[in-house]
């Protein structure tokens, strides 16, 4: 081959268009993106293995303290739902986690990218809600039974305990899990929102406890409204014995549900018509 045939040949190859090979945006792709985004990271594990091993350490310490029957052991500390207390721990690290999912996109800037490649943005809140229900809803679930069980484990060994086959357990252990899964979709929400990690913690640890306290403090009418808000509402149900007043069980996840998707719409419409 000659010189010549070669300098055209390469000049030929400089010249031609570089091939890009691109796929339609579908919400299937926007989930696997999300994916890999969240296994990428290694402060969404550590959060959530936190959670875990909260769970499971206060469900265990309870069982530990609660194994032998005292005339000084309050009656929630008794009840078939105390070895799941650790939810009040979970609760404040599933909804960190849900703020962070979001929030750190926009704190890093790679919100941009994000929505250079899903411009119409909704499809990007839809897969990060997928993702974060299903992983956690599948964690929570399954660190609930085992903190259940192991509790229940410790406790048998000197008197008897509850199995998940008592009336009421299942209601406790899976409505434990939902509270928290649906307190981090919130979260996520928030920062939908807010758009910074301290505003949207600030804004949800505001939502979750304080608003409700300082409700209480304004007498019986204040209880009144303060049992409407997630956290009281999610006593309710994950609570065998809730402090007054309180809403029914299945009130209280109805209420709960309405935050949540509450929260989604408003998120969805604050994504749709402000500049990332």
């Amino acid at each position: 081959m000659s010189t010549a045939t070669t300098d055209a040949t390469a000049a030929a190859l400089r010249s031609a268009p570089a091939r890009v090979d691109s796929q339609p945006v579908s919400l299937a792709r926007a989930v696997k993106s999300e994916w890999i985004k969240w296994r990428s990271l290694r402060s969404t594990w550590a959060v959530l293995g936190a959670a875990v091993v909260g769970m499971l350490a206060i469900g265990l310490v309870v069982g530990f303290n609660t194994r032998h029957l005292t005339g000084n052991q309050d009656a929630n500390d008794l009840a078939s739902s105390a070895p799941l207390q650790g939810y009040f721990l979970g609760q404040l690290l599933i909804g960190a986690l849900g703020v962070l999912f979001v929030s750190s996109e926009f704190s890093t800037g790679m919100i941009r990218s994000t929505f250079a490649a899903v411009p119409k943005r909704l499809p990007v809140l839809w897969a990060k809600l997928a993702v974060f229900f299903v992983i956690t809803a599948v964690v929570m679930t399954t660190i609930t039974v085992i903190t259940f069980l192991a509790s229940q484990a410790v406790i048998s060994q000197t008197r008897p305990g509850f199995s998940l086959s008592d009336p009421g357990v299942w209601r406790f252990v899976l409505g434990t899990s939902l509270y928290m899964v649906l307190a981090g979709v919130i979260g996520g929400m928030i920062a939908w929102m807010v758009r910074s990690t301290p505003g949207s913690l600030v804004s949800f640890f505001a939502l979750i406890f304080v608003v409700p306290q300082l409700f209480s403090l304004f007498g019986s009418a204040g209880k009144h409204i303060a049992q409407f808000f997630p956290s009281q509402a999610g006593e309710a149900f994950t609570v065998a014995q809730p402090d007054a007043p309180h809403l029914s069980p299945t009130a209280g996840v109805l209420v709960l549900c309405a935050w949540a998707v509450a929260a989604t719409v408003a998120a969805a419409v604050t994504l749709r018509r402000r500049d990332a």
